[in-house]
């Protein structure tokens, strides 16, 4: 399995208003942008050709990825005049799926799960296709016997679910087959017609594996708590400044007398002299004077 289809086309709703200047896996994540840490946990899977749809600002990628390659991998932008949603964004790459079998990957979460090993247990099935899952979280939805899905959102047995999907499954080719042509559609019918058929396998993750849906604000900000702090060496900074467990990217400009508790500043950011921000993100390049807790600027 060499190439993976990566979730982008998303408004970033939830995320507003950081999202309004940059599509939701492109915003900052540890000075970088997010995408970037979902394509190299698919390269150490062996993934090299990548497939991403597009929908908001979609020239935006280009500018991140102008020769169109990550690291040698290949990137190949589907633009999506109006969004097909999961379902309808994968049937409309099907060329460059090629019948290929291929890992399905949301744009915008952060794990650690070991990709390899749900791509062996998936090419060694019978499936069309594997979804990975995990026994805990939020949105306990999907239900479970042995290594095979009976049910999603309680659509087919109205049992309670005991199981979240991780936004990542590998599938083959003949999954496109399930899904209508040119059209706005969820992935879940689908899934639901391969349930019907004994065809969708489970991958079960261990709890020492993470997973951080980074679709909010606060799971933003969490996501960062859960790594060193790190002020690139590229970002200009005064004397006398503060800086206290904050993130802070390159091309930013601290005045002096500035103190930075708990934020994170985005590429860009202007800083001025003796500002005080307290878990903050700053997106504009518009100076900031001051920054209130909780605040986005």
């Amino acid at each position: 399995m060499r190439k993976a289809f990566l979730l982008g086309a998303g408004l970033g709703t939830r995320l507003r208003p950081l999202t309004n200047s940059l599509p939701k896996p492109l915003i900052p994540f540890q000075n970088r942008p997010l995408i970037t840490h979902v394509m190299d946990h698919c390269l150490e899977a062996g993934i090299d050709n990548f497939a991403i749809n597009t929908h908001h600002l979609p020239e935006t990628w280009e500018s991140f990825f102008p020769d169109k390659q990550y690291r040698g991998a290949s990137l190949t932008f589907f633009y999506e005049p109006t969004l097909l949603e999961t379902g309808g964004g994968l049937r409309n790459v099907a060329k460059w799926i090629n019948h290929e079998p291929i890992l399905v990957y949301n744009g915008d979460i952060l794990t650690n799960l070991p990709l390899k090993n749900l791509i062996a247990d998936h090419l060694a099935s019978k499936n069309v296709a594997t979804l990975a899952l995990q026994d805990h979280g939020p949105i306990l939805n999907v239900n479970v016997e042995g290594t095979q899905i009976v049910d999603l959102r309680g659509t087919l047995n109205q049992q309670p679910g005991t199981h979240q999907f991780n936004g990542i499954y590998a599938t083959n080719a003949s999954l496109l087959d399930l899904i209508p042509k040119k059209q706005k559609t969820s992935i879940i019918p689908a899934f639901l017609d391969l349930i019907k058929r004994g065809q969708l396998g489970a991958h079960l993750i261990t709890r020492q594996s993470s997973w951080l849906d980074l679709g909010t604000r606060e799971s933003y900000i969490e996501a960062h708590t859960h790594s060193t702090a790190q002020i690139s060496p590229q970002a200009r900074i005064a004397q006398q400044v503060t800086i206290e467990n904050s993130w802070i990217s390159p091309d930013c400009q601290i005045e002096s007398g500035a103190r930075i508790v708990d934020s994170i500043l985005w590429p860009g950011s202007q800083i001025s002299q003796d500002a005080e921000l307290t878990n903050c993100i700053v997106h504009t390049t518009s100076p900031v004077a001051g920054c209130h807790l909780n605040q986005n600027l």
